[in-house]
């Protein structure tokens, strides 16, 4: 690519911290040391007070905007949003996303070196939580000379980082911005985690996690885990009106190859994810997904949990998302206004389910880009002061 758009950050390399200090997980497990990597966009300000965090979704990393060579065909992951003029506007905030601990793109994680062993960590890799990694984030954002987040923003398993911040860390961020997320997740999603993570273990050349050292890896098992999870973030709705029941050929073959377009579509996900992600990443991030449940210390009382949060929120969940419904939002508003906290909440109409909080639907980002502009104007006249 010679030219980029206009509202494109360009071209953008990541960059490796190293962490030497030693990170106690929740499993009791220490990381004796560890790498993130993260991307930035925009400038910090002097008093460094115009800094957003984006946190990842399950499958995510640190690549969410802009273009790491001129030869990158798509860019990062939420580029529609993040960008100069765009609803994250880094004309006006320092923009930082990362690979969290146990990702699969450069942060320390199963598929890096052991230095106890020089060889890559694999199953051996301990178990991560959302705590873990906001503790992590934390120590992230000292090392960057930022004390407080503008805001810390995130859709899905990344909102839940977002309120996991704002409970763990209650001076050091001013917004909290929860897309299509949830308290905890409900026993369905906690069912079709536990079937992804069946695929891969029982894949043949999964080999116990251990599937490195044999050079192979464990495709297949990876490919269903995709397409069972693409399922369940696409809707009803949604699938019938962009696949039908249209047939590749334009008739039966009656033979069990796939002859529907929805076939083929998930067969292209389930190949492509298994090219680039990997196996062991994921069945720790849906182990984060499924352990996350901060009231669960609080008697269950998710407005105990948040009673001692600072920040002000804004949530937003999609009509036809039904892997984490607006029900499940509106589960923490009703817990916010209890504990008597500033939270903004909106409900987007849209046909494309969980998915929704990555497409740039134009009454979303009107509604998402007002709340940014919003803090942006407010840490620009306290700036200013």
């Amino acid at each position: 690519m010679s030219e980029f758009p206009e509202d494109s950050i360009g071209l953008v390399t990541p960059q490796t911290l190293h962490f030497d200090d030693p990170l106690t997980l929740a499993c009791g497990r220490v990381l004796p040391q560890y790498d993130l990597v993260i991307e930035t966009y925009g400038q910090l300000n002097a008093d460094a007070s115009n800094a957003v965090l984006i946190c990842h979704a399950l499958s995510g990393h640190h690549h969410a905007a802009g273009y790491n060579s001129t030869d990158e065909r798509k860019p990062g992951w939420w580029d529609s949003a993040i960008g100069p003029g765009k609803v994250i506007d880094t004309n006006r905030f320092f923009v930082v996303a990362l690979n969290n601990l146990g990702g699969c793109h450069g942060s320390t994680g199963p598929n890096t070196q052991n230095p106890e062993t020089g060889k890559p960590y694999g199953p051996d890799f301990p178990i991560v939580t959302v705590l873990d990694w906001v503790h992590s984030q934390a120590r992230l954002a000292d090392r960057l000379g930022i004390t407080q987040w503008a805001a810390v923003v995130g859709g899905s398993l990344g909102g839940m980082q977002a309120m996991q911040w704002a409970i763990s860390y209650p001076q050091r961020l001013r917004h909290c911005v929860m897309i299509a997320a949830a308290p905890k997740l409900s026993t369905q999603n906690i069912a079709f985690n536990e079937v992804a993570r069946q695929a891969i273990s029982k894949d043949p050349q999964f080999h116990n996690g251990h599937y490195y050292e044999q050079g192979v890896v464990p495709k297949t098992g990876l490919m269903l885990a995709r397409m069972v999870g693409h399922i369940t973030y696409l809707s009803e709705d949604g699938m019938r009106d962009k696949f039908g029941r249209e047939l590749r050929s334009g008739k039966l073959s009656f033979d069990f190859n796939p002859q529907f377009e929805i076939e083929t579509y998930l067969q292209y996900q389930g190949e492509r994810f298994s090219s680039s992600f990997d196996a062991n990443t994921y069945l720790l991030m849906t182990k984060a997904l499924d352990y996350f449940d901060p009231a669960a210390e609080f008697d269950n009382d998710l407005a105990a949990a948040l009673s001692n949060v600072r920040c002000e929120f804004f949530i937003a969940s999609f009509t036809t998302d039904w892997r984490f419904s607006p029900e499940r939002s509106r589960e923490i508003v009703d817990a916010l206004i209890e504990a008597r906290k500033h939270v903004t909440y909106t409900e987007i109409q849209a046909a494309h389910g969980h998915d929704a909080f990555l497409i740039p639907i134009p009454r979303y980002m009107e509604v998402f880009g007002a709340y940014m502009n919003r803090i942006a104007a407010e840490q620009e006249t306290q700036h200013a002061c």
